[in-house]
């Protein structure tokens, strides 16, 4: 069977845009005059499905349902997408027998993916150019493509002084190498007190930032977009790592650990219970991510990543479930963002206009009356008032002890909606392993970019093998010139 066709029925297909109730916009500054299949399917309904049928989708759009109204917060799985040590999720989409015809395309517009007009019945295996090889622009900086690597912690600083090592360098260069059109650092500290454990990385101080001046440069060179991902672990700072042990426990003093900080005074799992920040250290977080920001750019970063998501500081104060607060930082949804919103203006204001800015958050927290899609897709469209390029959308991460339904795409409902009703660029991440899969939730619309975590651990070079599988000729493809005689398709 046709791998389009078997994702088609594993995951369901697209339905028309007005199935929402709104247009589908235009990607900020992406490429022009191209073309996209139908592509926003109501989130959680498969439209296209046949009367009684059940999709993919639909089954991932229903758990999202029934967390969000409590009956999927027992305990189970726990998700956090930035690191590689938690428990692996299956690679492979569940197929079916039964191929159907795609649905017919419909023009999106300037700037989104795809390629000169198809004819409605048109397989996406014939188009010549693939959407994931597109390219996209945000703000003043051009993207070669729309595959890129997330920042997942490699907690790797054995000194742990926050300095990038060689192995950093190696691991983020062979990326760019290797295709991808945007690199994302992994988190990166914004002060000692931020690291989620004492192996990450900081900016924080001169050295840190010489040292990721070179991963920035040659990121650069071969090609990609060097991006840097700034964060404050809050609640789950001073975490244990595989050299350190305590692995979802707190570091302690004697082994380079600190107490967390925290909006209220709750322990996240069995980890130490956090100190409450005061008004005025508050204060002082905001200008440590400005400062922060303002040291990437020296760097030679070309872009900066605010990380509301997974359970983090930011993410903790945007979440009912973990702050508590009744000052001007909790209770209502407007306090909540306050944080986030205060440290988006900062930064925006520290970087060139020229630079984009992306945010990551968690879209659900899996867990009833906590953070929900609906609070998202109000928080995507406050921070694109305010300056934000782009929406990075994963899940889960924030509270303990909740089940994620994790399954192949399970997160690209939740980057859907959010593009499709805040009018905001999105990413989709979350096991999305195969280049159809892949391809197929870009040209439908579903997400501006795709990021291949995980995969991308395994094989470096994912976005070389992704163009010969799409059919896109080697010259074409993003080799590094002295590879190309060993190029995907080569006889010998």
């Amino acid at each position: 069977m046709d791998e389009l066709h078997e994702y088609q029925e594993a995951f369901g297909r697209p339905v028309e845009v007005n199935a929402l109730g709104r247009h589908a916009q235009t990607s900020v500054g992406a490429s022009e005059g191209l073309e996209t299949t139908a592509a926003m399917p109501k989130y959680g309904h498969d439209y296209a499905g046949k009367a009684g049928e059940s999709s993919q989708s639909d089954k991932f759009g229903k758990a999202a349902e029934r967390a969000q109204e409590g009956e999927a917060g027992k305990s189970g799985k726990k998700h956090a997408a930035d690191n590689p040590d938690n428990p692996d999720n299956p690679d492979k989409a569940h197929k079916s027998d039964k191929p159907k015809k795609l649905k017919k395309s419909s023009k999106l517009g300037k700037g989104e993916p795809g390629g000169k007009a198809q004819q409605a019945t048109a397989k996406l295996t014939k188009v010549k150019v693939p959407g994931l090889f597109t390219p996209m622009s945000l703000r003043q900086v051009q993207v070669r493509n729309r595959i890129w690597l997330p920042p997942m912690c490699m907690y790797s600083v054995q000194a742990q002084d926050g300095v990038a090592t060689d192995f950093h360098y190696q691991h983020y260069v062979s990326r760019a190498l290797g295709g991808f059109g945007l690199v994302i650092v992994e988190s990166t500290a914004v002060s000692p007190q931020a690291r989620i454990s004492p192996c990450d990385l900081g900016l924080w101080n001169d050295r840190q930032e010489q040292a990721l001046q070179r991963i920035a440069t040659d990121v650069r060179a071969a090609g990609a977009v060097p991006v840097i991902q700034l964060n404050h672990a809050g609640r789950k700072a001073s975490s244990g790592c595989s050299s350190l042990g305590y692995i979802s426990r707190t570091v302690p003093a004697d082994l380079g650990g600190w107490q967390p900080l925290a909006p209220s005074p709750l322990a996240y799992g069995k980890m130490d219970t956090p100190r409450q920040l005061g008004v005025g250290e508050i204060g002082a977080i905001v200008e440590d991510f400005a400062a922060a920001a303002r040291r990437a750019v020296r760097a030679g970063f070309e872009g900066i990543e605010i990380h509301a998501a997974h359970g983090y500081l930011l993410s903790e104060f945007l979440d009912p479930l973990t702050n508590v607060r009744s000052d001007e930082y909790g209770g209502e949804f407007e306090h909540r963002i306050r944080l986030v919103v205060e440290v988006a203006d900062a930064i925006r204001a520290a970087i060139p206009q020229t630079m984009p800015l992306l945010v990551r958050v968690s879209a659900t927290d899996w867990a009833q009356g906590g953070w929900d899609l609906e609070q998202t897709i109000e928080l995507a469209r406050v921070l694109k008032a305010h300056g934000v390029d782009l929406v990075d959308v994963s899940t889960g991460a924030i509270v303990s002890g909740v089940y994620t339904p994790a399954k192949p795409g399970y997160q690209v409902p939740f980057a859907q909606q959010v593009r499709a009703q805040a009018l905001v660029p999105t990413t989709a991440v979350g096991l999305i392993t195969k280049p159809k899969q892949a391809e197929c939730i870009v040209r439908w619309g579903q997400a501006d970019a795709v990021e291949i975590g995980r995969a991308a651990l395994r094989d470096p070079y994912w976005p070389l093998r992704a163009a010969y599988k799409l059919g896109l000729p080697t010259n074409q493809a993003p080799y590094p010139q002295a590879y190309l005689q060993g190029a995907y398709g080569t006889k010998r």
